[in-house]
């Protein structure tokens, strides 16, 4: 049970004194100050959509309308804020926005189309409401308040603000807790966090953004700030929102929705974007600390082809490299890594390895050598450099903070990326984690530049994982700029989802770590990191066959799909001893390709990985509507339909894309599962069959595959069988599954897989439109693009039709081979099709 730590305030700590209580002649552990907005005597305009407030005292109140629903809130002490961010992307500008100024006895007054601010002229609270219909979307509840003392200068900056009965908060990246985030205060602060509980926090990833919903009117609210901060949101039950800072700028960006969705494109508007990933990084890939040596990589990579289970991609974990030496390879495990890697990918697997931050210590070691003489390493305060533990013994850290030292870092990659045919890499150990003190991290007493606004680790600390990944981005981008950077990062901040993709961590294998899969990756996604997904089967620890199972089946529907465990690097040889364990699984025990639990959990695992590689023109066609949007792939229920109060507490299943429901298999053994299917109407997608929504249903379930649903309306792309690779992709035909509606519609979108072709329309995109009045049905398809796939059919698919069709035509012409069978309609196509119609 989650236990409320005590409530964090501005009452004395460590014997700090406020000053009012104190004597000019007497001596104190510390005394501090507290600095508010007091009473506001004017506001004035500088600028078009910026207002500054005159407030008694030192803080300084600055208002920026972005646009007609975003706005921004900055309080600081005694002078403005600094304009450098690592979090806002470059493309976010200011837009013009019709704006209205004004002011009562009690009130400044401000007004965009949308938005109408109430600036109390007593004490400088802001309270936000719409335009239309005059409902109030947030409120402070106290004046700001920024705390100093002596001794460490700023350290709390704190707003609170009103929390209705009711109300909803759901983002902050994947904490592990619930979907809605009621109830619990969160600390940002990435976290070295292994073998993680439900409870833990902080964890991996410091995103400062939330959402709220209030009845069915959504907002959301983004700290840009990058210290050590603090969310919380009622945890004392005062229907109130605490939320406050180490240090910093007190600097809010508001965005009004009133829907989730709109919320969330706002938020990837200010934040980016990903590109658009190479094909390969959505398919299957399999990991382990460590596989090792080269003949092990073989031999792994012999079985997935000799067993016919789909794999793109093959890890390689820090065990080859020359000790934990980046950037180099054990030529005792790997002596011909160029070789290797060329013929892996012959077969269609690409490699993938981890850069972590920490260099060796080690004079003879380049990279180090290199470092040192360019003084691109971190260093304390004091001027020493900043060196610890992490696989090595001594580590040294580049300072990736620093423009010089991002520039210094990508080349390193010149010879795995260009020479050796390496496809992807994987920053690890970036929070940046440090071993054997509880600090986990570095001390507060470091040096950042900063890009050039210089500070030490505490600001700088959430960021540097963010960073060392845009530093490797940009190295992969000079060195290779016609080819689609892969990289995975495990710390990351807000903005961070430009360089790389990320997953959950170190986790475990149990069941409860399979359903806090679910919810992170759902609250990852809303939070900006669409491309998420968790180690599959869990990190640490052994999973049963039915829990790998059920994981694979989930892991279908997350974006990154990756099988990681910790292999044989543990402690404890009692385990290997334990009776519990046969003897015939003894080689294997820790091991977790999905043929390791004998021939029929292997059937079972091919069967959902197969189910993945079909699924890829759906997953393919929603991450590009995921960059043209915003939306994120996926979603909580309340996403689908905030209106709908059964959707609020629905967290098991998830939208993924636009148009599939998920609903995963969480606890061993079950047998049946209810089902909450919001509004509208719904499809089976295993067995077409129709389902009424705004209701629950009763699922029995199946160990074959877990319940997946399609809105009505529908045009569904998938592959007709599933590849080896995606190497092997298209084939020569697509499948279209269309479920039957009033109106509807669907996409298509293929291109290379790889490259920048498809920015010069080099791409097929294929968009569907269908009708049914009752008794015709109707299909177009519209092209766009250049790209020539070698597609030459369409499978069509017609779903919910109850009777067998009179006749089919296409683009005018009778169809006469067609079948039909309950409810489906099924019929081949040219791929160059324009119009069916079905009557």
């Amino acid at each position: 049970m989650y236990q409320r730590t005590q409530r964090r305030s501005y009452e004395p700590d460590l014997g700090a004194i406020a000053t009012e209580k104190t004597e000019s002649t007497s001596r104190y552990p510390d005394v501090y100050f507290i600095h508010q907005t007091d009473a506001i005597s004017g506001i004035h305009s500088p600028e078009p959509g910026v207002y500054v407030l005159r407030a008694a005292g030192r803080v300084h109140y600055r208002i920026e309308v972005w646009n007609d629903r975003c706005w921004r809130f900055r309080y600081n002490l005694d002078q403005p804020g600094d304009e450098h961010s690592y979090a806002l992307t470059p493309t976010f500008r200011k837009e013009k926005t019709e704006l209205a100024q004004s002011e009562t006895a009690d009130h400044y007054l401000l007004q965009s189309p949308s938005l109408r601010c109430r600036i109390n002229k007593r004490d400088g609270t802001v309270q936000l409401t719409e335009r239309a219909g005059g409902k109030v979307v947030w409120e402070e509840r106290d004046p700001f308040r920024i705390r100093t003392t002596l001794l460490k200068g700023t350290d709390q900056l704190r707003l609170r603000v009103t929390a209705e009965p009711g109300e909803l908060f759901f983002g902050l990246g994947d904490k592990s807790w619930e979907t809605n985030l009621r109830g619990r205060e969160f600390q940002n602060w990435c976290t070295d966090s292994f073998a993680f509980h439900r409870e833990m926090d902080p964890l991996y990833r410091a995103i400062p953004f939330f959402y709220g919903l209030r009845g069915d009117t959504a907002y959301g609210v983004f700290l840009h700030n990058t210290w050590r901060t603090w969310f919380d949101f009622d945890s004392y039950r005062d229907d109130s929102v605490n939320i406050w800072s180490e240090g910093g700028e007190f600097d809010y960006f508001f965005c009004y929705g009133p829907s989730l969705d709109a919320v969330a494109t706002q938020y990837h508007h200010m934040t980016g974007l990903p590109e658009l990933p190479p094909l390969w990084a959505l398919g299957f890939h399999q990991c382990r600390w460590s596989y090792y040596p080269e003949s092990r990589v073989r031999e792994l990579a012999d079985q997935f082809r000799e067993k016919e289970i789909p794999c793109d991609a093959i890890y390689l974990d820090i065990d080859y490299m020359d000790g934990y030496r980046c950037f180099t390879w054990n030529t005792e495990y790997f002596p011909d890594p160029k070789g290797m890697i060329a013929d892996l990918k012959a077969a269609g697997f690409h490699t993938v390895v981890m850069i972590d931050p920490g260099i060796r210590a080690d004079p003879d070691y380049f990279v180090y050598a290199e470092g040192a003489e360019r003084d691109v390493f971190c260093r304390r305060t004091t001027g020493e450099p900043m060196v610890g533990p992490v696989w090595p013994p001594e580590c040294v850290w580049p300072d990736f903070t620093h423009p010089d030292v991002r520039a210094w870092w990508g080349p390193y990659y010149r010879e795995m990326y260009v020479e050796q045919g390496v496809s992807g890499f994987w920053n690890d150990m970036n929070e940046p984690a440090m071993f054997k003190t509880h600090n986990m991290t570095f001390p507060d007493a470091v040096h950042h530049d900063y890009d050039g606004h210089p500070c030490d680790h505490r600001q700088a600390h959430n960021v540097y994982g963010q960073q060392m990944a845009r530093a490797s981005y940009e190295g992969f981008k000079a060195l290779q700029p016609a080819k689609r950077p892969f990289l995975l990062t495990r710390a990351g901040a807000s903005g961070g989802q430009r360089y790389a993709a990320v997953w959950t961590g170190d986790n475990v294998a149990s069941w409860e770590h399979l359903r806090l899969a679910n919810i992170q990756c759902q609250r990852l996604s809303i939070s900006g990191y669409s491309f998420c997904g968790t180690d599959i089967g869990g990190f640490v620890d052994v999973p049963t066959g039915e829990l790998l199972l059920r994981w694979l089946q989930l892991g279908v529907f997350h974006p990154l799909y990756r099988v990681h465990s910790m292999g044989n690097n543990v402690d404890g040889a009692a385990e290997a001893e334990s009776e519990t364990i046969k003897e015939s699984e003894r080689a294997n025990r820790l091991d977790q390709e999905p043929w390791s639990y004998g021939d029929e959990w292997t059937k079972l695992n091919r069967r959902a990985i197969q189910f993945r590689y079909r699924l890829l023109p759906y997953l393919y066609t929603a991450f590009r509507e995921h960059l043209r949007t915003g939306v994120p792939l996926l979603r909580p229920l309340a996403f689908y339909d905030q209106a709908d109060p059964r959707c609020h507490d629905r967290q098991e299943e998830f939208i993924f894309g636009s148009d599939l429901l998920v609903s995963p298999v969480l606890k061993p053994g079950q047998k049946t599962l209810a089902i909450y299917l919001p509004k509208g109407d719904w499809y089976n997608l295993h067995t077409g069959k129709p389902c009424a929504g705004g209701r629950t249903v009763r699922a029995r379930l199946r160990l074959d595959r877990i319940p997946v649903y399609v809105r009505a309306g529908t045009v569904l792309p998938v592959f007709p069988k599933a590849p080896q690779h995606t190497g092997e992709l298209p084939g020569r035909a697509i499948q279209l599954k269309a479920y039957l509606a009033p109106t509807g519609s669907g996409s298509f979108y293929w291109d290379a897989g790889e490259g920048y072709g498809y920015e010069s329309g080099q791409y097929q995109e294929l968009r569907f439109t269908q009708n049914y009045d009752g008794r015709t049905w109707t299909l177009r398809v519209e092209r766009e693009g250049s790209y020539r796939t070698t597609l030459e059919t369409i499978q069509l698919e017609l779903y919910g039709m109850k009777r067998a069709p009179a006749s089919i035509s296409v683009d005018g012409q009778a169809a006469e081979t067609f079948t039909y069978r309950s409810n489906k309609v099924s019929l081949t196509l040219p791929f160059a099709t324009a119009t069916v119609v079905i009557e």
